[in-house]
């Protein structure tokens, strides 16, 4: 059984650890709000882009000398996973998820043949995977949501996929993040940004609405528009994926912090009986020596 004092250790220890997880939570409940916001605002501009885009896809489907970003190259031989984690821990299963999907992606298309390249973000994901995965690991970059996230970062990791692209190092590339739903609520998502991936056809009564007039040409346009458009999806993945990160320490450092106070509820309560049997010990001891004199 631990003596007193290291009882008195282990409470103030845990208490120490409380305070911390404590500050933890609040800063996290602090940036997930900004993160929400960022998330949330940038959907509606990402859809109707996408929207946009798809029109074009169509309206170009079958014409010769479009964009590889758009129709791609032809082939299906090498794919490139982008794959979106954090570079802090005590985010409890925010990146064990987003790995667990990474690696269950490279075992489906090693196992179909295809070539696997990686491009990780984030020290846990480059950390997790070089493990396994090194020779695949083509960069790593970290401290890309750092001081704060821009769409600046975005255009340049979007400008990095798309010279590997034209360099053909790839042929499709896919982004592994996760989407944020609630503070408790993580969604692993695989999005495929190149080639450009139309969305499911509308409705019958949408369709109608979502035909568009170009000027210039459409291709002119999609020349421009096509690398903005990657920005932007690979900007949202990011702002998905900061908010998730925010809300996973969030409720992670909650339940941290409630079971720091259950662990020392337990502590206090072996503290006081031990203290208590160690009083009635020396007591019994006094009166059977005062006995025996």
């Amino acid at each position: 059984m631990p003596s007193l004092k290291d009882l008195r250790l282990r409470i103030r220890s845990v208490r120490s650890t409380q305070k911390i997880t404590s500050a933890m939570k609040m800063v996290a409940a602090s940036r997930l709000r900004r993160a929400q916001e960022q998330a949330e605002a940038a959907r509606p501009y990402a859809m109707r882009m996408e929207r946009m885009l798809g029109s074009l896809a169509t309206s170009l489907r079958g014409r010769a000398n479009v964009s590889p970003l758009l129709a791609g190259t032809g082939q299906d031989r090498a794919h490139l996973i982008v794959v979106a984690c954090s570079d802090r821990g005590l985010a409890g299963g925010f990146n064990a998820t987003i790995l667990r999907e990474a690696r269950r992606t490279i075992r489906e298309l090693q196992g179909a043949g295809k070539e696997v390249k990686l491009l990780t973000i984030g020290r846990k994901g480059r950390d997790s995977l070089r493990r396994d995965y090194a020779r695949l690991i083509l960069e790593s970059l970290t401290d890309v949501g750092r001081p704060r996230l821009t769409f600046d970062a975005a255009q340049d990791l979007a400008a990095r996929i798309i010279a590997r692209f034209a360099a053909g190092e790839f042929d499709a590339a896919t982004i592994i993040y996760n989407r944020f739903r609630s503070a408790m609520t993580q969604v692993v998502t695989r999005q495929q940004i190149v080639p450009f991936s139309p969305p499911q056809a509308p409705a019958a009564s949408e369709a109608a609405s979502g035909v568009y007039e170009f000027e210039p040409d459409e291709a002119d346009i999609l020349r421009d528009l096509l690398p903005r458009a990657l920005a932007v999806q690979v900007f949202g993945a990011l702002l998905e994926n900061a908010a998730s990160e925010q809300g996973a320490r969030m409720t992670a450092m909650d339940n941290a912090t409630r079971n720091a106070g259950e662990m020392i509820d337990r502590l206090n309560m072996t503290y006081n009986r031990t203290r208590q049997a160690t009083i009635t010990k020396e007591l019994i001891e006094i009166i059977s020596g005062a006995e025996a004199l």
